[in-house]
This record gives structure tokens, sequence and C-alpha cells, in this order.
């Protein structure tokens, strides 16, 4: 069986300047000497023309999209912008995004859409607050949010990637067990199969909160982890790289 390889992807959220594209080259140079991991990066949409015009062994995606095509919506980017970038994918979801603006799963799922209909890819969060995981709901709580967040369309699977990150997680240094990790990413699998038949074995689901270069590869080894989506680690090439290398061994001995 052929072992799809890591997906890696940099968040870089609202960090970077042009001066920061030297880091992308770099980290371009070691997705290019570890070709057996993918590679991608979400800068601010500032970034997103001119890291296209700087890599060539890495993606190049958005942080986020508006669901309409145009129109009267003053500092709002639309899939469509972001696709004449030449970027190739946008997150949607991100838990920062649902919690300070409010985005419910009718809204991701409507960002989906529009993004997969400009052929753009897609990279859905999904993930529980500390209150939840704490009452038992954690399983649940990610089980509503791609029940109603999940794109739809016959093709929709193979334009998308699930990253699970538990909030609590995410910046603060602290991962759930691995056993935790395991028994989500083996839920979100089986709601994926569910909703999208055998294509939905194929879809990536990447980990994402907190991850860097002394947990990444026990992450990466855990069954139904394809992945990482990475925050302030992918900042610079010294980090990113580390969790790339990292990804790479795992994959050599799946």
């Amino acid at each position: 069986m052929v072992v799809a390889r890591p997906y890696i992807v940099g968040n870089w959220k609202m960090h970077g300047t042009r001066g920061m594209l030297a880091e992308a080259r770099a980290i371009d140079r070691v997705a290019a000497r570890l070709s057996a991991v993918e590679v991608a990066l979400a800068p601010p949409y500032t970034l997103l023309h001119g890291m296209v015009e700087v890599v060539q062994s890495i993606g190049v995606g958005a942080q986020d999209v508006h669901v309409a095509g145009g129109g009267a919506y003053t500092g709002d980017v639309s899939a469509a912008m972001v696709a004449d970038t030449g970027a190739g994918f946008t997150i949607v979801g991100h838990s920062e995004r649902r919690g300070a603006y409010g985005e419910t799963d009718a809204d991701v799922r409507a960002k989906a859409e529009a993004a997969q209909a400009v052929d753009l890819n897609v990279i859905l969060c999904v993930g529980e607050t500390e209150a939840q995981r704490d009452a038992g709901k954690a399983e649940a709580t990610v089980a509503a949010q791609l029940a109603g967040s999940l794109p739809q369309g016959e093709h929709a699977a193979a334009r998308l990637a699930v990253a699970y990150e538990p909030i609590w997680a995410i910046g603060t240094g602290r991962v759930p067990s691995l056993e935790d990790v395991a028994a989500i990413h083996a839920a979100i699998r089986a709601d994926l199969v569910k909703a999208y038949g055998d294509a939905g074995k194929g879809v990536r689901i990447l980990y994402g909160g907190s991850v860097n270069a002394g947990n990444a590869a026990a992450l990466l080894a855990v069954a139904d982890v394809g992945g990482a989506l990475v925050g302030g680690a992918s900042l610079t090439a010294e980090s990113f790289g580390a969790i790339i290398a990292a990804a790479s061994l795992v994959h050599e001995t799946r």
C-alpha cells in the first residue's frame, strides 16, 4: 500500500512582512531536500503573491477566504482573489476565526465550497475547548463541527484535508496524550468515510496545537495522523525545518 506523503503546513497568522520571504525561501530549500514530505505555508494575504514568486518546492495558501465571490465587503478577500495570486489552498474554520469572529459551521462550509469552486484545496479546522474535553464531549463536539462544516459535492473530498486542533493546545505548549490524539483522529476518519464513502479514506487528517520539533515525530507516528498544521514553529526555517525532518523520518519507517 502506498502511504501518502505527510502534509506539513505552516500557518503564519498575522506575522510577516516582505523581509520574511527569506525564511520562506529557506523553508523551500529544506522541502526540496526532504521531498518525502509535502510542505506548505499560509502567510498573510499581503505575502501570498510574493511567496508564490520565490518558492518552488512548497505550496502557498491563504488563512481564510470570504464566502462571496465579490461585492461590498470592505477588508475581505474572496477565494477567486486568493487563486489569482497563484496560491493553491486556503485554511477555513480555524478556531481563532470561529471564536473571535463568531463563524458558524454553516459559514465554514460555505467558505470551503466557495474555495473549492475556484479549484482551491481546503484545510478545514475542527477542535474542542478545554471545558468540552473535561466534560467528555471532545469527540461529540468535533463530530458536530464536521457534520456542519464539511463541503458537499461530488469531488469535495479530493480537495480537502481536515486539521484537528484542540483549542486548549494552540499556542499553549500543551498537547493531548497520544492516545487521545489517536481516538479523535480515528473518529474523524470514521465521520469522513460516513460523509464521503471510500473517498473519505483518502482525506488527510492533520494534527495542530503546539507542534514542535520535540513532539512532532511522536504525533506524526500516530495512526491516521497524516501531517501537521503548525503555528509559531513555522515562522523560521530552523524550527519548521526540524518538524519537516521529523515527518520525513516517520514516513520512511511506515
